[in-house]
């Protein structure tokens, strides 16, 4: 009998169509949940003029969606690793969906926070979930630059709510952008068939079949034997079978200070992520722009965290990963302060370019360092939890920002406000400590080890 360990299956699988597949259904994933959370930002100005709220309160508006997002991030982000990620993926679509078309039939302040609410618990639930997946699937060499390449679909969400926005908003009102928020939903029986399921789901619920399926595809060249059996490494077969407390082992094997400076990383990244996606425009308008103008802002800015994402994803695959991310998190205390001072308009759209790629960039960068970090069985918790504790930083920013921008205080001053929050993140990042990831782990295991083991 021979025992095949799936984790090593994984990194040292060449890539190939399954490979590409994955990262087709997981990018439009991220594709349609970007086009969700970016489409209230772009649509602020015309909300609130229309239903006469302040800025403090559009704050507080945008942020029921960020408040959503941080509860399904840690629920939909666990329960993935007991139910499935396939059927997490779904509900988070459905959810995101729905909402958010429901969120362009209301009227009125209240009603549309709760449904952004609602839209925001799988909107936040996805995101872990995607990361895992394609984290799990992705050959070792390439799996910087395959997470961070398929997390660009969400700045493509992003240009996508701009691009349609300019046109929908000034022919149709703002609640159009919100009703093609619903298309989505009818691709759920699509990606269920297009997705595999997690290879530790389908260990510890015993669907061998599935799993030697999802093998043949994942790595051609294994040609399976009478009696194989497949496994997790044993630390994290161990966790897998017991299905107990997996927040635990967030902290256990010296990750737990890690993991703290992963919540404050990811906290920190989100604050300047929704507060420039949530006001750029709006100040931008403010600085005598006009909307289709601060809109093209928001294109650039997308358009910059797709490069900023890829190019990132491609250096963390040659460079240490921490590294890479202590410099984008100090180019985007740079680039962010830079944009409240005046400059010739070419500059401008390149600060703001720098600056997406600098905070929406890094923040898919550090998905994709969270997903490396944590053991296989926990990666889905693991990425959950920093993204749901992190949202709090991105629930708080359209509200300070908000209120910031209600003083009416100089430009500068809102944008060194969205920076300072940079300056933190190097210190969070250079307090993680590599050598207790699991990839460290296991290649520090790996002569003692054999993916195939004879029985």
């Amino acid at each position: 009998m021979r025992q095949i360990d799936v984790h090593q299956l994984a990194d040292s699988a060449r890539f190939n169509r399954f490979h590409a597949l994955i990262l087709f259904w997981c990018a439009l994933i991220i594709i349609f949940d970007g086009y969700d959370l970016a489409v209230a930002g772009i649509a602020l100005p015309s909300i609130m003029k229309e239903m006469g709220v302040t800025a403090t309160s559009a704050g507080f508006m945008v942020s029921s969606a960020l408040f959503g997002m941080m509860f399904g991030a840690i629920f939909l982000g666990t329960v993935a690793d007991r139910i499935g990620r396939r059927r997490a993926i779904a509900i988070c679509i459905a959810l995101f969906s729905v909402f958010t078309a429901i969120a362009g039939l209301t009227s009125d302040p209240v009603s549309f926070s709760v449904t952004r609410f609602l839209a925001g618990l799988g909107i936040g639930g996805v995101m872990p979930n995607v990361v895992a997946q394609m984290t799990e699937y992705s050959p070792r060499k390439l799996r910087g630059t395959l997470v961070t390449l398929m997390f660009s679909g969400y700045s493509v969400g992003g240009m996508l709510a701009a691009l349609l926005g300019k046109g929908l908003i000034e022919s149709y009102g703002w609640q159009s952008v919100f009703l093609a928020a619903g298309l989505p939903v009818v691709l759920i029986p699509l990606v269920l068939r297009g997705l595999p399921e997690s290879m530790p789901y389908l260990i510890r619920t015993g669907q061998s079949a599935a799993l030697q399926a999802v093998v043949s595809r994942l790595a051609p060249s294994h040609r399976a034997q009478a009696g194989d059996v497949f496994v997790l490494p044993a630390d994290e077969g161990a966790a897998s079978a017991a299905g107990s407390a997996p927040i635990r082992r967030l902290f256990q094997d010296g990750r737990g200070v890690s993991t703290v400076m992963f919540w404050v990383a990811f906290f920190m990244c989100l604050f300047m992520v929704y507060a420039l996606s949530s006001w750029l425009a709006k100040l931008m308008a403010g600085a005598g722009y006009s909307l289709g103008s601060a809109l093209t802002f928001v294109l650039v800015l997308n358009f910059g965290a797709m490069l900023g994402a890829i190019g990132g994803g491609w250096l963390a695959d040659r460079l240490p990963i921490k590294h890479v991310l202590i410099g984008m998190y100090a180019l985007a205390a740079v680039s962010i302060t830079l944009l409240g001072y005046p400059m010739p308009s070419a500059a401008l759209f390149v600060v703001v370019g720098l600056a997406g790629a600098s905070t929406i960039g890094t923040q898919i960068v550090t998905y994709a360092y969270a997903g490396q970090f944590y053991p296989m069985a926990v990666r889905g918790t693991g990425i959950g939890w920093a993204s749901g504790v992190g949202r709090s930083g991105a629930i708080l920013a359209p509200i300070v920002i908000g209120v910031l921008v209600g003083m009416s205080l100089p430009l500068q001053q809102n944008f060194m406000a969205m920076a300072i929050p940079a300056v933190i993140a190097v210190g969070a990042v250079s307090m993680i400590n590599p050598r207790r990831s699991a990839s460290a782990q296991a290649q520090a295991v790996a002569p003692v080890r054999a993916a195939v083991r004879e029985a």
